[in-house]
């Protein structure tokens, strides 16, 4: 693993436990509002385990923010421009996808997320995820399969997929060849 992954992962632990000790909020209060456990909820926080991309989704909506808002919290972001070298990286340790965080601030309604799904990949949102943001796919290179409240799409390089309203949402990568794919987020 990276350094700038070790980072990241490190600046996730202490942002989640700000986010809650902020809110005054004990574990238990966070593990009930997100419905993760409160003994995982611990060990994330004392950087004992790494969380997946569904945990993190489900812990920022307990704190009615967006995996990204999150992410670029965790990161302290505060230029308009952000180098390649500095856009952060964070590897989901279920499913091996990585996601980079293009562009985010807090005073910018868009987010830009570019994401690399492995071969057999996939990763499952809960509806809750999409309650604050609208947002659109791009595939870049490879190919994608989104399953949306029951409603599947088989993208292309270059295909567009905008999302409805707030559905549980399964993301895979059902080919032998990686994905890479765009998200833009727009708060609502």
């Amino acid at each position: 693993m990276s350094t700038t992954r070790d980072e990241t992962t490190d600046a996730i632990a202490q942002r989640l436990r700000l986010e809650r000790e902020a809110r005054g909020w004990s574990l238990a209060d966070l593990a009930a509002r997100s419905g993760v456990a409160r003994a995982s909820i611990s060990r994330i926080e004392r950087d004992e385990m790494s969380p997946t991309a569904a945990l993190l989704v489900r812990l920022a909506g307990a704190f009615d923010l967006t995996l990204a808002g999150l992410l670029v919290r965790a990161e302290a972001a505060a230029s308009r421009l952000t180098r390649a070298a500095d856009q952060p990286v964070w590897r989901d340790p279920a499913t091996g996808y990585t996601r980079t965080q293009v562009f985010m601030r807090p005073d910018h309604p868009v987010e830009l997320v570019q994401v690399t799904m492995p071969p057999g990949g996939q990763a499952a949102l809960p509806a809750s995820s999409y309650a604050l943001i609208r947002q659109v796919i791009q595939v870049r290179s490879g190919q994608l399969t989104v399953t949306e409240g029951g409603e599947t799409h088989h993208l292309h390089a270059g295909d567009s997929l905008g999302f409805g309203p707030p559905a549980d949402v399964v993301i895979a990568n059902e080919t032998a060849h990686p994905c890479t794919y765009l998200v833009a987020l727009a708060r609502s």
